[in-house]
């Protein structure tokens, strides 16, 4: 019976990707024989989990969705990680209505009514337990996000309008690549129809958004990824910076974790710390947290800034004896 159960999970995670499979490929991802694979299919919907069947030539199976949810088929550690990543957005803001922590606060509320039942105990006593701070991240409708997700894998144009940083605002009509996650932020890339150029709008300053029903020829991504170009254009007035830090890891991230930074452990002691920053200020900040002592192993021009502060340090010591 274990060996039944771990095949059923295996299947229905394996469905569970929203992607279709044939018969042959799905019995050879559970090492199963199509006999066994149809007799799996039959069980997963006498619980209650609606798997579609096309059959002949280019036949599959795939997972639709069903009038009702049955239990959802996670394990001890799937079951906390999704309750603590919605209390995490439920506490990411200001909970206006519509927005994705308005979302994640009811989700986060009813979760264990879709769980088997010897998991509820244990998410139970997680939620009592549990209390997360207010980030005070800009609200983003749960809408917004998915009505844009659907334009994205359809290929299709969408208008919306938009307030920059300075307060103006305009129309535009885009064709929509990627949704965007960073630093506590929801970004778009796309490619501004308008201005025949790719830009990166901040979600939260994005309203009065449309599907067009116009489909686009998809173009190539200006960078590796939308997050390395968002990265790009953040750090466009910025300067890269490393600096070995003769601190751990654990330690660094505790006073550079909410910029953004790249850091790579030496040794037990020993961190590779790069970040990008508008002033030098702000590094001598972190670094002052951190108490301890460091090398900046690039950008020679930070030298005479920082030996004119340790100048300014050491005369106000020198004036308090």
């Amino acid at each position: 019976m274990a060996d039944v159960t771990e095949r059923m999970l295996a299947l229905l995670a394996t469905l569970q990707s929203g992607r279709s499979f044939s018969g042959p490929e799905l019995a050879d991802r559970l090492g199963v024989s199509g006999r066994t694979l149809r007799r799996d299919i039959s069980r997963l919907r006498g619980y209650g989990y609606p798997v579609r069947t096309q059959p002949g030539p280019g036949g599959h199976y795939l997972l639709a969705a069903g009038a009702a949810l049955p239990p959802l088929t996670f394990d001890d550690d799937e079951a906390v990680a999704t309750l603590v990543a919605l209390a995490a957005f439920a506490g990411g803001g200001p909970l206006a209505t519509g927005a994705v922590q308005d979302a994640a606060t009811r989700a986060y509320a009813t979760l264990d009514q879709f769980l088997p039942a010897r998991l509820r105990p244990r998410l139970a006593a997680l939620r009592s337990s549990l209390e997360t701070s207010a980030a005070g991240t800009p609200p983003v409708s749960a809408e917004q996000l998915a009505v844009l997700g659907e334009a994205i894998v359809a290929r299709e144009v969408v208008t919306f309008g938009y307030t920059d940083a300075q307060g103006a605002g305009t129309a535009r009509r885009v064709e929509p690549y990627r949704h965007v996650h960073h630093l506590l932020r929801w970004y778009l890339l796309a490619w501004d129809i308008g201005r025949s150029a790719w830009r990166v709008f901040r979600l939260d300053r994005v309203d009065d958004l449309r599907r067009t029903a116009k489909h686009f020829a998809p173009r190539p991504l200006p960078a590796e990824s939308a997050l390395e170009y968002l990265r790009q254009g953040l750090h466009r007035d910025r300067r890269e910076v490393c600096v070995v830090v003769e601190a751990p890891t654990g330690r660094v991230l505790e006073v550079f974790g909410y910029d953004d930074v790249e850091v790579q452990q030496i040794d037990e002691v020993r961190t590779r710390l790069t970040v990008a920053i508008d002033t030098w200020q702000r590094l001598v900040l972190g670094l002052a947290f951190l108490d301890a002592d460091f090398t900046v192993s690039s950008e020679a021009e930070l030298a005479a800034p920082f030996r004119e502060f340790g100048a300014r340090l050491l005369a106000a010591t020198d004036r308090d004896r």
